[in-house]
């Protein structure tokens, strides 16, 4: 099991580029199986994740290829060929899906397709329940018969397929919705999604959708109308930059009074995480290409809360709370979308931070200094905000558990030193 080695202090200065998005290439490689022809992706990261629904793919009978990579050897032109000619097994095994939470999105495709279609209850990271019982109230009310049993999802469609209907989610829910949308791509007539999520992410795969023949309108509002298509065609198609990736980084300049650019990275889909990154004090300048985050005075206490999109995303809150451990006053921080979503405090806590947890709110005092220690990640984001402080920490941070880092961020060692920081990979 590897571990991180950070040696902190070091401004970091320089430019990165901004991977493909985790968090939208997986559902747009669940949408491959929605078709028989070839769905070629584009910018997707280098990931334990993607690798992971590559094999869950395979499970189903699908084709996975790299086809090839710029020719300056740089991993971010590299083309994925998803093919799922036929579907050979309608089950998503335990040993897969237990890996990853992502993997549920295989239950619309696949019961759109076959009629059938059978899941493991998901895995991923231990930041709350997280149940998925909107994604299986939808699926019921496009007709499917649905059935728990020995930690293994069922369900089946009618004899006629599945069938549109108007679903009104009770809460948002990125996964649901993108579920759904899917499902409801091969669904016989009408599906109208209310209250659905906005998050660029669905827009992203709703523009596949599109390019494969689907017929979406309201890709980016509360409601999305779907109208079901016999069959779907492949195409051709380049994932999003990372929005995540892109805060997290913006977050490394800032707690290091650095300067970098962030080739790729899309201001305009980042307006929250802009904002409080310009409250803590750093400087944010926008351009056709990327973004430039520098911060040379101190830095300031926020307050912010976490929020469906376009609010603050939760996937940046344990980043912005590490930057703040370091600002000069109190800064709230209130996590709204999932209830276990503050393990990192006891371990920032290991480095110096003063953080008090009330419930849903993180009061975060400024200390003057952090200082290096062993820290245990304990899920995807977490592992980044300890190594952010650790960046900006005296003496050496070990962050274990590195798997976690490894399933959200591409080449993290790489792009850390590149910028200038003093980081290794070792193995223990």
């Amino acid at each position: 099991m590897d571990k991180l080695i950070i040696r902190g202090g070091k401004r970091l200065s320089g430019q990165i580029q901004i991977s493909g998005a985790k968090n939208a290439a997986l559902p747009l490689m669940a949408a491959s199986l929605l078709t028989d022809k070839p769905l070629r992706l584009s910018n997707l990261p280098r990931l334990a994740d993607i690798t992971t629904m590559g094999d869950l793919l395979n499970t189903h009978g699908a084709t996975v290829t790299i086809e090839g990579a710029m020719g300056n050897g740089s991993p971010y032109g590299r083309i994925l060929s998803l093919h799922a000619r036929t579907i050979t097994d309608t089950t998503a095994p335990y040993d897969i899906v237990r890996k990853m939470r992502a993997s549920i999105l295989v239950l619309g495709p696949v019961l759109a397709r076959e009629g059938v279609a059978k899941v493991s209850l998901p895995g991923g990271c231990a930041i709350g329940t997280r149940p998925i019982d909107l994604h299986l109230e939808g699926l019921k009310a496009l007709g499917a018969e649905i059935a728990l049993d020995s930690g293994y999802v069922t369900a089946r469609a009618p004899r006629g397929g599945l069938q549109g209907n108007r679903i009104v989610f009770p809460s948002v829910s990125v996964g649901a919705t993108e579920n759904l949308m899917m499902a409801a791509c091969l669904a016989a007539g009408d599906t109208v999604l209310e209250n659905a999520a906005r998050e660029p992410e669905i827009i992203d795969l709703g523009r596949c959708l599109l390019a494969m023949g689907a017929k979406i309108e309201g890709l980016g509002t509360g409601t999305i109308h779907i109208t079901g298509q016999s069959g779907l065609k492949g195409a051709d198609y380049a994932t999003m930059a990372d929005r995540i990736e892109a805060g997290s980084y913006a977050v490394a300049a800032a707690i290091t009074g650095g300067d970098v650019f962030l080739k790729n990275a899309d201001g305009a889909i980042m307006e929250a995480v802009i904002r409080c990154l310009e409250m803590a004090g750093a400087t944010v300048i926008q351009s056709a290409n990327g973004l430039q985050i520098s911060r040379t005075g101190p830095l300031q206490p926020i307050t912010c809360k976490t929020q469906p999109y376009p609010g603050f995303p939760t996937d940046m809150q344990a980043q912005m709370m590490a930057l703040v451990t370091l600002a000069e006053g109190e800064s709230v921080i209130r996590e709204a979308i999932f209830e276990n979503r503050f393990m990192h405090v006891l371990e920032l806590a290991r480095m110096g931070a003063d953080i008090t947890i009330d419930g849903a709110k993180a009061t975060i005092r400024g200390v003057k200094k952090l200082t290096g220690a062993p820290v245990m990640a304990t899920d995807l984001r977490a592992s980044m905000g300890l190594a952010l402080a650790g960046l900006a920490a005296e003496g050496e941070t070990h962050v274990q558990r590195l798997y976690h880092l490894d399933r959200g961020y591409e080449r993290i060692e790489d792009k850390l030193t590149g910028l200038g920081a003093d980081v290794e990979r070792v193995a223990t």
